[in-house]
C-alpha cells in the first residue's frame, strides 16, 4: 500500500508542477486569384512563423466553414485565411476554429521582403519578441482583442517543432487612425554586447546601445468586422468608418468621368463661341463692292 500511495503521491505532484504548455498552431491559407505579391507576402509571414503549416488554395470562396474542417484536420487552433478579390485586393482572416472568434481585416500598404531590400536580417525559425502599441490595452475592446489573437498567431511557441532557441527580432504592433501597423526588426547587437553574452550581469549603459534594423514585411491592416464563431455566427462588431475599394473606385471613377464631360462641353462652348465671334461682311467694304469689278 506504501508503494501505490507513493507512486500516485510522485503522480499528483508531478502534476502541479507541471509547466503549461503554450500548443499554438497557424493554418495559412490562400484562395484564388491572389497576385504574386499576395504569394510573396503569405511565404514571407510563412518563413517567420515555424510553427504554422500551409495548405494549397481553397476554392470556393463562399463556404468558409470548410476551414474548420481543414484546420481540424491539420491539428491547427489559429487560421490565417487570405481572400483576394479582384485580384488586386486582399482580405485577412483570423480565427480560433472550432468555436471563434474570427477577424476580417483589409489589407493595405503591403511591401514583402523583395521590395524593401532591408539590410537587417534575423535567424530562421527564431522567436519574436511582440510589442504592442499602449492604445491595444486603453482603446476600445476590439483591440484587446486584437492583441490576443495576435498573440496567439505571432507568438511562437518555446517548443514548436521548427522554431531554434533564439530571439533575435522584434514584431511591432502599433495602432495609428484606427489602422494596425505591422513591422518586423532585428535587434543588433554592439560587439561590446556579444563578447559579454556569458555574463551573469549586463551593464544598462551597454544595453542602451542595441539598436533595431527593418527587415520587412510590412502590413497595415483595416479592421472590417468581428464574427462571434469561426467564419460564421453572429456580428459583435463592425467598423462603421471602413469604406470598400469598389466605393472607392466607383467615386474615382465618377470624378473622371465628370472631369471628362466637363472638358468636353468646354470643347463645345469653345467652338460655339468661335463660331458667335465670326465678324458679318461690310456691305461697303472694298471686297464687296469691286468684287465683281
Amino acid at each position: 500500500m506504501s508503494a501505490i500511495y507513493k507512486a500516485l503521491n510522485k503522480r499528483s505532484e508531478s502534476k502541479h508542477t507541471a509547466k503549461r504548455v503554450n500548443r499554438q498552431r497557424v493554418l495559412l491559407m490562400t484562395s484564388r486569384g491572389v497576385t504574386y505579391r499576395h504569394r510573396h507576402l503569405v511565404q514571407d509571414l510563412f518563413s517567420l512563423l515555424p510553427h504554422a503549416k500551409k495548405e494549397p488554395k481553397l476554392d470556393h470562396k463562399k463556404r468558409l466553414y470548410e476551414l474548420n474542417e481543414i484546420a481540424e484536420l491539420y491539428n491547427c487552433n489559429n487560421v490565417m485565411y487570405f481572400e483576394a478579390k479582384k485580384h488586386q485586393d486582399l482580405y485577412l482572416w483570423i480565427s480560433k476554429p472550432p468555436n471563434g472568434p474570427s477577424l476580417k481585416f483589409h489589407v493595405q500598404n503591403m511591401h514583402t521582403l523583395d521590395e524593401l531590400n532591408f539590410t537587417g536580417n534575423c535567424l530562421k525559425g527564431s522567436r519574436p519578441i511582440l510589442s504592442f502599441d499602449k492604445a491595444f490595452d486603453d482603446g476600445e475592446a476590439q483591440f484587446q482583442l486584437l492583441k490576443e489573437l495576435f498573440i496567439h498567431v505571432f507568438g511562437v511557441p518555446p517548443l514548436a517543432r521548427k522554431s531554434k532557441p533564439f530571439i533575435d527580432h522584434v514584431m511591432s504592433f502599433s495602432i495609428v487612425d484606427g489602422k494596425v501597423w505591422i513591422r518586423n526588426f532585428q535587434i543588433a547587437e554592439t560587439e561590446e554586447l556579444k563578447e559579454n553574452e556569458e555574463a551573469a550581469t549586463i551593464d544598462d549603459s551597454i544595453l542602451k546601445d542595441l539598436t533595431l534594423v527593418e527587415i520587412g514585411p510590412r502590413v497595415v491592416l483595416t479592421l472590417i468586422t468581428v464574427l462571434e464563431g469561426s467564419f460564421g455566427g453572429p456580428k459583435i462588431y463592425e467598423n462603421k468608418e471602413y469604406v470598400s475599394p469598389n466605393v472607392v473606385r466607383a467615386q474615382q471613377k465618377q470624378l473622371e468621368a465628370e472631369a471628362a464631360a466637363n472638358r468636353s462641353k468646354a470643347t463645345l462652348d469653345r467652338k460655339i463661341k468661335i463660331r458667335d465671334q465670326v465678324l458679318e461682311a461690310d456691305p461697303l467694304d472694298n471686297e464687296v463692292l469691286f468684287k465683281n469689278g
